[in-house]
């Protein structure tokens, strides 16, 4: 594995320890070519730990609880923006213009919060109101990104893609310190109710069971095909009868037909028990 050249001894009997650990732990399967990756990633661990070799590292995590969260936060991938899959807002808006009552929805791995915070901002346009009668629970894995979601802080270029109208209604500017950045307004904020949770748990008893909608986008892909199949039977079985269900674009459950059925690109309806 190039040990050679880097910077702390990694063999490859380290890099199947990791893998077996983020399996059990988060239910995600690494492929072979991911070694460089949970190097890099777990490397500034080493560092903080001051430690020299992996295998020191791996009996750290075997015996440290604490350490399990800084694992799980250096090895899982974050990539997101706002209306990433802009299609599903187009569903979204569709949904809400037409439905009546209060909606409960689940941002399943809200990561950052730039997908909780889209689907904020697209039911304050189609309800007209800074105060749509929408319910956001947004729940991920990962403390780290909880956090950023929570305050809502984000760098202008993370910003701007969505346009100016919407950058002035739904934002305010940094000014000093603050300069550069942008926070979503306060109106959004308190919409969203921000937690950390593990799709793999074998439960989850602390959330609702008639969620109306349920946004799970681009997590599944790091599951193998029996965590995906035990996680969706758990997201659909948390869905209002014929609730909505928006999965990545490259996720596909075509043959789940007895949990849901598709109604559009990727997104899929609740099959009534």
């Amino acid at each position: 594995m190039g040990n050679d050249v880097r910077e702390f001894h990694f063999s490859q009997d380290d890099f199947n320890q990791v893998r077996n650990v983020l399996y059990k732990v988060a239910g995600i399967k690494l492929a072979d070519s991911k070694d460089s990756m949970v190097y890099s990633r777990l490397a500034r661990r080493l560092r903080a730990l001051k430690m020299n070799r992996f295998s020191d590292y791996l009996r750290f995590l075997s015996s440290n609880e604490e350490e399990i969260e800084h694992f799980i936060n250096g090895l899982t991938t974050n990539l997101t923006s706002f209306f990433r899959e802009n299609h599903h807002f187009d569903i979204l808006h569709n949904h809400f213009v037409q439905t009546k009552g209060k909606q409960r929805i689940w941002c399943a791995a809200s990561s950052t919060g730039e997908e909780p915070y889209s689907i904020a901002i697209c039911a304050a346009e189609a309800y007209g109101t800074m105060n749509p009668p929408v319910e956001i629970i947004a729940t991920d894995i990962d403390s780290n990104v909880l956090a950023t979601a929570s305050a809502g802080v984000y760098p202008m270029p993370r910003v701007q893609g969505i346009g100016a109208t919407r950058l002035k209604q739904f934002f305010h500017r940094g000014v000093g310190s603050n300069a550069g950045k942008a926070r979503v307004v306060p109106e959004l904020r308190q919409l969203i109710t921000f937690d950390k949770l593990n799709l793999t748990d074998a439960a989850w008893p602390n959330l609702p069971n008639d969620f109306d909608i349920i946004f799970c986008r681009n997590v599944m892909i790091y599951f193998d095909r029996p965590t995906q199949m035990a996680v969706l039977g758990k997201l659909v079985s948390h869905l209002s009868n014929n609730g909505l269900y928006f999965a990545g674009h490259s996720e596909s459950f075509l043959n789940a037909s007895t949990l849901v059925k598709p109604i559009g690109k990727t997104v899929y309806r609740k099959v009534e028990a």
